[in-house]
């Protein structure tokens, strides 16, 4: 039987999908609920069709937990993102769940090179920890607030922004007050405080915890200067298949460390990209701030392109490209060293922004996303012609 390929749109609570042939001919359509019961209907519903493609449509994002399920029960899967279904719906009328569904089975039909999706539980287990770990983070930036506002409203000018567990406690100590506001605000703070100190002791254990799965996964993203361990991690829980990059621009893309060009007549401009994953731009940020830091071969070249005219912010985004790019030749030098169905290992020898300091800062555009057969977006212009004036009456 011929390969059919199953089109998903899914959402928390439901999920749309339309079966089509190599021809695009509708087999069959359902909508199911994303529970133990509805899944395993959902299975039922294509168990007819052996040779079956799921393409899942924004895998990455709401359609991840769906399809980490349908790897997990040894289905194929693909990833179409949600700019070429969205480009197939163009030419739909109307817009609803069915069309949607129908939208990623013909791109998943047209196009052949979608990402092939795999299960890795050692990735599953390190994007849990790290998403753990930034959910502290947030947590702790807020009771660091609290703490500081309650202690300003106690002891006026001595509570300082960048204070410590141990420096909020030695201040609170001094403070008796005598009024039942004053008492109040004065538990309120001892509690937060409590509270601080836990979340430091959780986030330095989870760091802890990172650092012994980053390095027990073989990878050598660590011995780049600026990436510790929860940079590493972030790397790799979501990066995936370093594969589906196919240079270290669209690498770069991804992360929204390439600038879009912004030329107009002779001007040459490249302006900010905010487009990509930002956790990973925010994670180079640090590795970029910490080498600017510390003395690296980072922060020479960070002081070149200030000599050479860049603004501040501009010399950064060019550093931020550079261990991109490093980002990226490690990734594809550990998964060379693993080979197939390996651990990643390599030991090779390379600087965040030296491999070759003087070279140019990469701040060229982007080329085109990687051709696919759906047709091209067209849009229809009424033309008028002009009218010749006539005299008032």
């Amino acid at each position: 039987m011929a390969r059919v390929f199953i089109g998903v749109d899914p959402h928390k609570l439901s999920a749309t999908i339309e079966v089509v042939d190599d021809r695009e001919n509708v087999l069959a359509t359902g909508r199911f609920a994303t529970d133990k019961a509805g899944y395993a209907a959902m299975r039922k519903h294509v168990a007819s069709y052996p040779e079956r493609t799921w393409a899942v449509e924004g895998s990455n994002g709401a359609g991840r937990p769906l399809a980490q399920r349908l790897l997990a029960d040894e289905e194929y899967v693909v990833d179409v993102p949600a700019k070429l279904s969205a480009r197939a719906r163009l030419f739909d009328t109307g817009h609803n769940r069915k069309t949607d569904a129908h939208a990623v089975a013909v791109v998943a039909v047209r196009t052949p090179a979608l990402r092939v999706l795999a299960y890795d539980v050692q990735l599953e287990a390190l994007r849990f920890l790290v998403d753990r770990r930034a959910e502290l983070s947030r947590a702790r930036i807020q009771c660091v607030n609290r703490v500081h506002r309650l202690l300003s409203e106690l002891v006026p000018g001595q509570s300082k922004r960048d204070i410590t567990t141990g420096q909020a406690g030695r201040i609170l100590a001094t403070v008796k007050p005598r009024d039942v506001a004053g008492k109040t605000r004065r538990r309120l703070a001892a509690e937060q405080i409590a509270e601080l100190v836990t979340i430091e002791k959780k986030i330095k254990a989870l760091t802890k915890e990172l650092k012994e799965m980053v390095l027990a996964s073989g990878s050598t993203l660590m011995e780049l200067p600026g990436v510790g361990p929860v940079v590493a991690a972030r790397t790799l829980a979501d990066t995936g298949d370093v594969a589906r990059f196919a240079d270290r621009n669209r690498f770069a893309s991804w992360t929204g460390t390439a600038p879009i060009e912004a030329s107009s007549g002779e001007v040459i401009r490249h302006r900010l990209s905010r487009a990509g994953n930002r956790r990973m731009n925010h994670m180079i940020h640090i590795a970029a701030a910490t080498q600017i830091r510390l003395d690296t071969e980072g922060r020479a070249y960070y002081r070149r392109k200030l000599a050479a005219g860049k603004s501040r912010r501009e010399a950064m985004r060019c550093l931020k490209r550079r261990i991109s790019d490093a980002l990226y030749r490690r990734l594809r030098a550990d998964a060379a060293e693993a080979g197939p169905g390996g651990h990643s290992g390599a030991a090779l020898q390379s600087s965040a922004a030296g491999f070759n300091p003087h070279t140019g800062t990469s701040d060229q555009p982007l080329p085109g996303p990687a051709p696919t057969t759906l047709p091209a977006p067209t849009t229809t212009r009424k033309t008028t012609t002009p009218r010749a004036l006539q005299p008032a009456p």
